[in-house]
């Protein structure tokens, strides 16, 4: 098999959960981990082996730069903090590395601008690593939003998503870092219900958005606040209205609601499904479970069919392809307008701010 060989740039949290998906994505292989001190990286390297171990070890390399130095790799997966990710998309691009970049991807929409035109450039494929984009019921959803009956016409999409922070989140996390995570919990967690929205509305923007930081704190490092609760209000053309709500204070949840001229949509789970063999749909009240079609009704402890190895998984065979998906790059530059829309009304005390 002719498999994706990674590279990773960075060793945070996330990079170890995506280690786990790149193993299960069954056409992918991480080749090497680059952090700014070799011995962070061989110690994340023998962490991640013990729990998925490829049949050889990744090198370990003591900078970013050797990583996409490297002939070895043909993709690169960037975690690194928002404040420095434009440059490392850019020197990924231009050293031929496809690249799958967390979220938000950049500062604001004129630096995602900058990335995409990059790859575009020197032919690499880009996307952001949205998870819950390549769960098998978004499919399954669509068809409902589609056939006129089970919602008709969208009136109105309803989503939330917190999580309460643990202690010391605020004393260090870099979520609440000015300089690296501007945004806060809406570039954390609001990029998610700003995405669930365009995908519902077929990513048409919205004519108008109003967004409201309700709290804001920094860690002991940042020179100044980050958001950590923010609501937000999306305004579409056809009297169409979408409303979110993130925070790092309240609570979990991540569910999106969805009600139309005929019914209700809703899931409970629709950022991190419960069930990765049967997530579920909750149609008028009733749950619809998009059924496994992997382990006729006895499921196994594989994660093959976990959504972030799907998203490593569609990512491979679109490079393995020869050709680039154009919509990728356009799903995440909208999402950074609306972002951006919402956080700038915000500042400007809850002023609507046009898009389009």
């Amino acid at each position: 098999m002719d498999l994706l060989r990674w590279g990773i740039l960075g060793t945070a949290g996330i990079a170890r959960k995506n280690w786990r998906a790149i193993h299960d994505s069954g056409n992918g292989v991480v080749a090497a981990v680059g952090s700014r001190d070799a011995d962070r990286s061989r110690q994340f390297i023998a962490e991640c082996q013990a729990r998925r171990a490829f049949e050889r070890s990744p090198v370990a390399f003591g900078s970013y730069e050797e990583v996409l130095g490297s002939p070895d790799i043909d993709a690169v997966y960037i975690p690194l903090p928002t404040g420095i990710r434009k440059e490392w998309v850019l020197r990924a691009a231009a050293a031929g590395k496809h690249v799958l970049c967390e979220k938000p991807c950049g500062l604001d929409a004129s630096d995602v601008r900058e990335m995409i035109d990059a790859c575009r450039r020197h032919r690499v494929q880009f996307m952001d690593g949205v998870m819950f984009m390549h769960n098998r019921r978004m499919s399954r959803m669509r068809e409902l939003l589609d056939d006129g009956e089970t919602v008709g016409d969208v009136k109105r999409i309803m989503t939330i998503f917190t999580f309460r922070a643990v202690d010391g989140f605020f004393d260090a996390n870099i979520r609440v870092h000015s300089e690296l995570e501007p945004t806060g919990c809406l570039g954390d967690l609001g990029w998610y219900c700003i995405r669930i929205a365009l995908w519902t509305m077929k990513w048409r923007l919205p004519r108008e958005v109003t967004g409201r930081i309700l709290s804001e704190r920094g860690n002991r490092l940042s020179p100044a606040p980050a958001p950590t609760d923010f609501s937000g209000e999306l305004i579409f053309d056809d009297e169409t209205s979408a409303g979110f709500y993130c925070s790092f204070l309240a609570a979990s949840q991540q569910w999106v609601d969805i009600s139309g001229t005929r019914g209700q949509l809703r899931v409970p789970d629709f950022v991190h499904p419960q069930s990765d063999h049967e997530p579920v749909i909750e149609v008028r009240r009733q749950a619809v479970r998009v059924k496994c079609f992997d382990c006729e009704g006895k499921h196994s402890e594989s994660q093959e069919w976990a959504q972030d190895a799907i998203m490593f998984r569609n990512f491979a065979r679109q490079v393995r392809s020869g050709t680039l998906n154009a919509d990728w790059p356009e799903i995440a530059l909208k999402t950074q307008q609306v972002m951006d829309a919402c956080y700038r009304s915000a500042k400007e005390g809850g002023r609507p701010v046009a898009l389009g």
